[in-house]
């Protein structure tokens, strides 16, 4: 078995605007550097489903899924807030990069494959469940992590967020959800200015100061994170993998390395061994310098597909 990667032409549809970051080009280059590497070959390729009303609703609430379909523009712009908005195409393509994580739920659980990727847009880890908000519609690592939970009935579910922004939306949703632990680094203070005073038992946030870099980063991993995944035993993990903490990427200030993302990456696959089965499900969250993040997504995957 190899690892799956799970995409769709319909995400390439979904434009916000000439210059906005969250650009159809990143899956671009993505699949470019896969092919490039010969890595692409190796993988296990799929077409991201559409995700139903069911599965959307079991994170968020029926009338925001109404007013995201309402909203969607038969041409132009709808802005939903000040840097989010939907074209003609936005709304299958943000239920295709939510059907991505149910199917790589399925592919995993029933043991087709040995782990799953989504390269999928838009990212999903701000979305709450009755708002959208930085370049997230619906969130899509939560939608996968529920139905995880409904159809396959886990108990313990771990959600590993490496995103420079803070995933408020994966938190508001799951925060008085025990059977799902999140842990999380981020940059702070940084948008959405949220996280640095929120953690509980299951809720692991670790803020980082700007400037925190390659040593910091794997203190918190070695130090908090997996200590306390030590202590919850997850069935199954989960990935919002974000590559904009990286010191190329002009988004943010911090100061991570190609390497940093291997040796997560290794880190996440060596505990999902021991503890849930090596069930992985990675889903692609931010990252906009596009060479940086060809990279670190091919290496992120090539770690996943070793034996």
């Amino acid at each position: 078995m190899r690892t799956a990667y799970i995409t769709h032409p319909d995400c390439l549809k979904h434009d916000m605007g000439r210059y906005h970051p969250e650009c159809p080009q990143r899956l671009v280059v993505i699949e470019n550097q896969l092919e490039a590497t010969g890595l692409l070959s190796k993988l296990e390729r799929y077409e991201a489903p559409l995700a139903t009303i069911e599965q959307l609703a079991r994170v968020h609430t029926h009338s925001y899924i109404q007013s995201i379909h309402q909203t969607a523009p038969k041409s132009g712009l709808a802005a939903l807030d000040s840097d989010t908005a939907m074209n003609p195409f936005s709304l299958n393509a943000a239920l295709r990069a939510a059907g991505a994580a149910v199917m790589a739920t399925d592919l995993v659980l029933s043991v087709k494959v040995n782990n799953a990727f989504c390269a999928v847009r838009p990212p999903g880890h701000h979305a709450e469940s009755n708002r959208a908000m930085g370049f997230c519609l619906f969130n899509n690592v939560a939608v996968g992590v529920a139905h995880a939970i409904r159809n396959y009935q886990l108990q313990r579910v771990a959600i590993l967020d490496f995103d420079v922004h803070h995933g408020n939306g994966s938190e508001e949703i799951f925060r008085n959800n025990p059977s799902v632990m999140l842990c999380s680094t981020f940059q702070h203070p940084f948008y959405p200015y949220s996280g640095a005073d929120s953690s509980n038992e299951h809720i692991i946030n670790v803020p980082l100061q700007r400037n925190s870099d390659s040593s910091v980063f794997r203190q918190v991993v070695t130090d908090v994170w997996l200590p306390a995944l030590e202590r919850f035993k997850p069935e199954m993990i989960f990935v919002s993998a974000g590559f904009d903490a990286h010191r190329d990427d002009a988004m943010s200030q911090l100061y991570f390395s190609d390497d940093d993302y291997i040796w997560v990456t290794t880190q996440i696959k060596a505990f999902a061994g021991k503890y849930a089965q090596g069930r992985i499900v990675s889903v692609l969250e931010g990252g906009y310098e596009l060479s940086v993040l060809g990279r670190c997504v091919v290496e992120h995957i090539r770690v996943l597909n070793t034996d």
